[in-house]
């Protein structure tokens, strides 16, 4: 895999894993990761469909390489696909070692997301597909 860096842009999201987040071998959980990835999808599909959206689907997650406890995660997030109702975002997850400046891709995954109303049934996304 041929990557250079991470997006030259800001991140949906940026944090910094703890001890809590981590095995007892100091590797950071898929699970949690994969939440961080959900955060910033979420984000992108809420904006996009000036309001509540919901996750239905986690497509191709892959994981390239470990994160540990006390690394910077950067997690980007784009459109790539507005449907009737539906928004698909591919979300990238970057670390970077505390004290470094290098940054390597961790993880990558599809997220899709439904626009809801108040009574939780999908609503057209505005501007979305017919």
């Amino acid at each position: 895999m041929a990557e250079q860096g991470p997006p030259d842009r800001q991140p949906a999201i940026r944090v910094t894993t703890m001890p809590a987040d981590a095995n007892p071998y100091g590797d950071i959980f898929g699970g949690w990761l994969m939440s961080q990835m959900d955060m910033a999808a979420g984000l992108v599909a809420s904006r996009h469909s000036h309001g509540r959206a919901v996750t239905i689907a986690v497509e191709g997650m892959k994981f390239h390489a470990p994160v540990a406890v006390g690394d910077e995660v950067s997690v980007f997030a784009d459109l790539v696909r507005v449907g009737r109702t539906s928004m698909t975002i591919d979300v990238q997850a970057w670390r970077r070692a505390r004290h470094a400046e290098e940054s390597c891709l961790v993880t990558q995954a599809q997220f899709v997301f439904v626009a809801i109303d108040e009574h939780r049934q999908p609503r057209v996304v505005d501007g979305g597909g017919r």
